[in-house]
């Protein structure tokens, strides 16, 4: 296959989870530039919807969301916690779809983001994703609400160990364990046979013996009290907020829209589809994240 078609066979593979969408109005990039305008100091929540032009799929969008295409929910915090089993299943799935979920590209939104910040258009990025394509594209102010699948942490102690060096130690205890599919989910997690979970060997924390746990807020878990706080401050110092690629059903992202009408500060959304929050906006464009922010203050096409 030559290089154009591999492209063009990657972009598709790509858009397979962007949920339907009609094209952007001029106008609405118009008026959501105007009202960054007049906020330099504008805080942004992403969520996976930001994502899905990378390849990562969602959670929840109709017909091409995790939800659609499986049965399987996300793993829950307190299952994790209990079940040896649940342990072993979630690092089977999760180092078989490491490579690829790691290996995943910010896209022009992400990049958009980062020269936003340079140029002092936005004051931070607060993420929902566990995927560090913010980090990837240049960001340097985000924080991630939900932690980072980049990260594996000791539920006993304070060990932690970055996630590609624990790849290299999953490898070594289960050189056999290959070729399963690879259907990504948004936490990096897969979809794959039980005979190879039944199989798969987890290593102890090697400081105390504990369990091991990416840093990531599952469900049922809560965001750490501090996080919160920085947050609050972070939307107590900004001039407004915008919304990308979030449904905001998961209150941890819905609170911080209402923190910000608490103060009276605005609210921009950018979303496929409706929104928990699009009875609170004073902007809400229902597109696709990559027609509209990358186009934004994009001087040299205009």
């Amino acid at each position: 296959m030559r290089l154009g078609g591999v492209l063009r066979c990657r972009s598709v593979i790509k858009q397979q989870y962007v949920p339907q969408h009609k094209p952007v109005l001029s106008d609405d990039i118009k008026r959501l530039e105007e009202f960054l305008l007049s906020k330099p100091n504008i805080l942004v929540l992403t969520g996976a919807g930001i994502s899905t032009e990378s390849g990562i799929p969602d959670y929840r969008s109709e017909g091409v969301g995790l939800y659609a295409r499986t049965n399987h929910k996300p793993i829950q915090h307190m299952e994790f916690l209990k079940s040896t089993n649940v342990r072993k299943r979630y690092w089977a799935r999760n180092f078989v779809g490491w490579p690829s979920f790691s290996s995943t590209q910010p896209n022009a939104s992400h990049h958009a983001l980062a020269r936003f910040e340079r140029e002092q258009r936005v004051q931070a990025v607060v993420t929902q994703n566990v995927d560090r394509l913010h980090t990837k594209a240049g960001s340097k102010n985000v924080v991630e609400l939900h932690g980072s699948g980049y990260v594996v942490k000791c539920l006993s102690c304070e060990y932690r160990i970055d996630r590609h060096e624990f790849q290299s130690i999953l490898s070594m205890l289960n050189p056999v364990f290959k070729d399963a599919p690879s259907m990504i989910r948004p936490d990096g997690d897969v979809e794959i046979p039980q005979d190879y979970i039944d199989n798969f060997q987890i290593p102890e924390c090697p400081d105390c013996g504990g369990n091991l746990k990416p840093e990531i807020v599952f469900f049922g878990d809560c965001v750490p009290r501090q996080r919160l706080d920085d947050i609050a401050k972070m939307v107590y110092c900004s001039d407004g907020l915008l919304v990308l690629g979030s449904s905001l059903l998961v209150f941890s992202g819905y609170r911080i829209v209402l923190q910000t009408k608490d103060l009276k500060l605005p609210v921009a959304i950018v979303n496929i589809g409706e929104t928990r929050a699009d009875h609170l906006t004073d902007i809400k464009i229902s597109a696709k994240c990559g027609d509209v922010i990358p186009k934004l203050f994009d001087f040299k096409s205009k």
